[in-house]
């Protein structure tokens, strides 16, 4: 890929991730390639990521240096950017990341070449019965000492604001929007709405909307279910709900799911991917949807989400099931899939044309 500016997003508390921007940059004037480290903080202020992405020159690539959070991080500014992210393992979960630190210049050596692939993953959009805004009282207490909080969304130019379908924020979510409890005696009470019709109403900690990729994040901790990140699904999943139905709710991705803050409940905090954007009050709602926007992840080979799942979440297996020792691989892993299951989206022939894991 043509690859002339490259934008760095390191997560400062870790050494290695300081080491790891080493050889990133030494990389970089190797080849020619301006490499600009991309930083939200700026005069103690919080930018937005349509600002970082500009003052980074509008670069080619967004390379991540650090754990799954990280990730989300610069998938932000790629996502506004319309550029591919390469995330780089440093985490202890890195189900986000595509590659293991000390792969690093064989990675960027790869996307020079053009040896890669791109995995287009799902966004959420989010429209609401009003901006999103955090009380100035309240700042301190969800900043919780992580620094001053991102701007206030924007509204969506390009959306038409309406009454009925309220406005159209400027914020997408690769994992989850949560809306929760502020304090922790008084639940929240949210009505819950799938596709604009009533699905229950909730007493709860609070409720969650994941993308199939975000659903091995806070969705999973709620006993949510693991979903492919291939997947095209909306998962709601209620957080500590006080009522006998406590599952999840795996919808169409062109269901929409709606939760508007009953008359007595506390007020809420709603979290965009883990970031507190904003405090509503009884009567006020929001409506998570599939976004327009995709996120492009960068892929060196297809990926194992399963044989990830395995190793992140330590999953053994039944005493009396492995008398027989480690089982094989049910299909081959180094040769073509016969014709009957060539369509499918197999681990094997690593050149085949089927869209990526």
């Amino acid at each position: 890929m043509e690859m002339s500016r490259l934008g760095l997003v390191v997560h400062g508390g870790r050494p290695e991730a300081a080491d790891a921007a080493g050889a990133v940059r030494a990389w970089c004037a190797e080849h020619a390639v301006r490499c600009t480290d991309i930083d939200v903080w700026q005069d103690g202020d919080r930018r937005s990521p349509e600002e970082e992405v500009a003052a980074a020159g509008n670069p080619d690539l967004i390379v991540t240096l650090g754990g799954d959070g990280t990730f989300l991080r610069g998938a932000r500014l790629a996502v506004e950017g319309d550029v591919p992210v390469l995330g780089v393992d440093l985490g202890r979960v890195g189900f986000l990341t595509e590659v293991p630190v000390c792969d690093v210049r064989a990675a960027l050596d790869s996307v020079r070449e053009d040896r890669l692939r791109i995995d287009t993953r799902m966004l959420l959009a989010l429209r609401a019965s009003r901006r999103l805004e955090v009380p100035a009282e309240l700042e301190a207490w969800v900043g919780r000492g992580r620094g001053p909080l991102p701007p206030p969304p924007r509204v969506r130019p390009d959306c038409r604001v309406d009454e009925e379908w309220g406005i159209p924020l400027d914020v997408t979510a690769l994992n989850d929007v949560v809306l929760e409890k502020l304090t922790r005696d008084r639940q929240v009470s949210v009505g819950v709405y799938v596709s604009g019709r009533l699905l229950a109403s909730y007493s709860a900690d609070a409720l969650l909307v994941a993308t199939p990729t975000g659903s091995t994040a806070y969705s999973f901790a709620a006993g949510g279910p693991v979903v492919s990140p291939r997947a095209e699904v909306l998962v709601f999943t209620p957080v500590a709900p006080h009522m006998a139905f406590d599952r999840s709710v795996v919808a169409a991705p062109d269901e929409p799911v709606g939760m508007r803050i009953l008359e007595r409940s506390g007020p809420a905090a709603v979290s965009i991917d883990g970031q507190v954007r904003g405090v509503l009050e009884p009567g006020d709602w929001i409506g998570v949807y599939r976004a327009p926007r995709r996120l492009r992840a960068v892929r060196l080979g297809p990926m194992d989400f399963y044989g990830r799942l395995r190793e992140r979440m330590n999953l053994t297996d039944a005493p009396a099931a492995v008398a027989d020792g480690t089982p094989a691989p049910l299909w081959s892993l180094t040769t073509p899939a016969p014709d009957d299951l060539a369509h499918l989206a197999m681990l094997a022939a690593p050149d085949a044309q089927s869209p990526l894991m």
